[in-house]
């Protein structure tokens, strides 16, 4: 698949939150301009349908204002156009209820964001290697 041409969509409503994500990602070789940030479910599936027919992948936050990650999940996969799109659920929950919960609403992972600046670097170098440079992003 390779970072060239897959399009990363961050999905958080905490700043502070993005911009470390952002760091990380470019830390670990990926450049800004492949990634688009949403500040909650609304925005996502607002600029979620420009990016359906191009590889891309969603980080998406369960606690959000207007539309939370949970509602926007499940439109995604509600959706012909949108439920092909990888999915990883990227937020401060490590619940057991909301593990469960995204699996069932088709999440692909689910990862609870790490406390710790270096294990986010770490966490976002395994999501590379495995999510863009070893798995096939599917297009419709």
């Amino acid at each position: 698949m390779g970072l060239n041409n897959l399009t990363i969509i961050i999905a958080d409503d905490d700043d502070d939150d993005k911009a470390l994500m952002l760091e990380a990602l470019r830390e670990n070789g990926i450049e800004k301009h492949s990634i688009v940030l949403a500040s909650d479910g609304e925005e996502l599936l607002t600029v979620l349908p420009e990016y359906a027919r191009k590889p891309c992948i969603v980080f998406l936050d369960l606690n959000m204002p207007r539309k939370d990650g949970r509602k926007a999940l499940m439109e995604i996969r509600s959706s012909e156009l949108l439920k092909h799109i990888p999915v990883i659920i990227f937020t401060t929950s490590n619940s057991a209820e909301d593990v469960l919960t995204s699996y069932k609403l088709g999440s692909n992972t689910y990862f609870s964001k790490p406390f710790q600046y270096k294990e986010l670097v770490h966490l976002m170098q395994v999501i590379k290697g495995y999510w863009f440079e070893n798995a096939t992003v599917a297009l419709s």
